[in-house]
């Protein structure tokens, strides 16, 4: 079997395992060795193939990595409106506990909130922002 033949292989293989694991970066590596491939069909030697699949491969890691942290993060799709009725609703808190969390009732229902870190948790009107387990984080309105 020709060697561009088992690059080939590696690269479906590689495709494969990201399907099922859902893991980006092992696309960067199936393009390197696809690279090796195409390095291979070209008549470059073992060592050659091995140098190109390495150096696309690190260089699309790195350049993925790059682009992923530039972009700023997401909100949580429980801060969604549309993902949750709840986020935006406003709550009245008495008074908050020494472990930062307060016990609200809302919707018939005892519930917990929390505030967010570094907000001075104050008693008031609160606006919920979110919805982390069954507990309610809050933000003041």
């Amino acid at each position: 079997m020709a060697e561009s033949t088992w690059w080939w292989i590696i690269t479906g293989v590689l495709v494969a395992l990201e399907l099922f694991t859902l893991t980006f970066y092992l696309l960067m590596l199936a393009i390197g060795s696809a690279a090796g491939a195409l390095a291979a069909h070209l008549g470059a030697s073992l060592q050659v193939q091995l140098a190109v699949t390495t150096v696309v491969s690190a260089v699309t890691v790195v350049l993925c990595y790059v682009v992923r942290r530039r972009q700023p993060d997401q909100p949580s799709a429980r801060a969604e409106r549309s993902v949750n009725l709840d986020v935006g609703e406003t709550i009245h808190i008495d008074g908050w506990n020494a472990d930062g969390t307060a016990s609200v009732r809302y919707r018939g229902a005892q519930w917990t909130a929390i505030h967010r870190p570094g907000v001075a948790p104050l008693p008031g009107p609160h606006r919920v922002a979110e919805l982390v387990g069954s507990r309610l984080l809050v933000d003041p309105a």
